[in-house]
């Protein structure tokens, strides 16, 4: 019989994973299998019927305004062998573009195209060069200045070294630019990084970026190049990603993974995190807290 495997991750500051919540889970998806704790507290899988999936809004609203997410998967190939993440807003907290305009003193100005654009309602590479036109004749220097606002989602480092540990390869995409994203790759031991490329001359900023521009046939692409070169088949890749520039990857991959999402990402994408950190990606595909790197 096919069966289902309901990942069931509770915010591990807010909330803890009961018994209680676990019951309910295992009533609303029909499971008359005991759970496997993969995080006490936090995390556990439960054995559901192939049908799961048409009773997952009844869990979802069955678990109300509680801080826990549940991501369904199957049980077949459930340990990804690539992983290809999205960086503004998935792997660090904020969109690196913006930070850098705020240090420029047009923050509002280009966050309001870039929410635009993150929700589908601009073409993403006109939407990029509206935003870096803008940026024309300001410092160079600004890119060291937003740099230091970049932080880490938690959980960031464990999924890439936890997937590397186990075999998996590893790459961050993003339509930001490569003095982030070459920076972040290092600090999560990605191990190779794409992005758009942001042009200066005698230290300030012209405006412009290279090309071609790198927008979500170029992210797709990517997860294919990878899938391909490293002889996998499209379930064995997992994607990560926020928004309506991430969607084809997202779609295509055996596990596309909606982090904290845009609304037209969360209406297409089913496997969502919506409350927890990217501890959530690595138990979703099976694995015990127990084999996460330290802090």
């Amino acid at each position: 019989m096919k069966t289902l495997v309901l990942t069931l991750v509770a915010q591990r500051d807010a909330t803890t994973l009961s018994d209680d919540i676990i019951a309910t889970a295992q009533e609303c998806m029909h499971s008359t299998h005991s759970p496997s704790v993969l995080s006490p507290g936090e995390a556990a899988d439960i054995i559901c019927p192939a049908d799961a999936a048409e009773r997952l809004p009844l869990l979802q609203a069955a678990l109300g305004d509680k801080p826990v997410d549940a991501v369904l998967t199957h049980p077949a190939a459930r340990r990804k062998h690539l992983l290809v993440s999205d960086m503004d807003s998935t792997i660090v907290a904020g969109e690196t573009l913006d930070d850098l305009a705020t240090h420029a003193g047009i923050g509002d100005k280009i966050a309001a195209i870039t929410a635009r654009s993150m929700n589908g309602e601009l073409d993403f590479a006109t939407a990029l060069r509206e935003r870096v036109a803008l940026l024309k004749g300001f410092p160079a220097s600004l890119l060291e200045k937003a740099w230091e606002d970049v932080r880490l989602n938690d959980g960031a480092k464990a999924l890439v070294q936890t997937m590397r540990a186990h075999g998996a390869y590893t790459a961050l995409v993003s339509g930001g630019f490569t003095f982030f994203t070459e920076r972040v790759a290092a600090l999560c031991n990605f191990q190779e990084h794409h992005a758009n490329t942001l042009l200066s001359d005698n230290g300030f900023l012209t405006g412009e970026t290279g090309q071609p521009v790198l927008g979500p046939d170029t992210k797709l692409h990517l997860l294919n190049t990878l899938s391909q070169h490293h002889h996998l088949a499209p379930e064995q890749a997992l994607a990560i990603g926020d928004g309506a520039n991430d969607l084809p990857m997202l779609q295509a991959a055996g596990l596309g993974l909606a982090f904290f999402a845009k609304p037209v990402v969360r209406e297409k994408i089913t496997a969502q995190i919506n409350h927890t950190s990217l501890r959530t990606a690595l138990f979703a595909q099976g694995y015990p807290a127990s084999v996460f790197p330290g802090p």
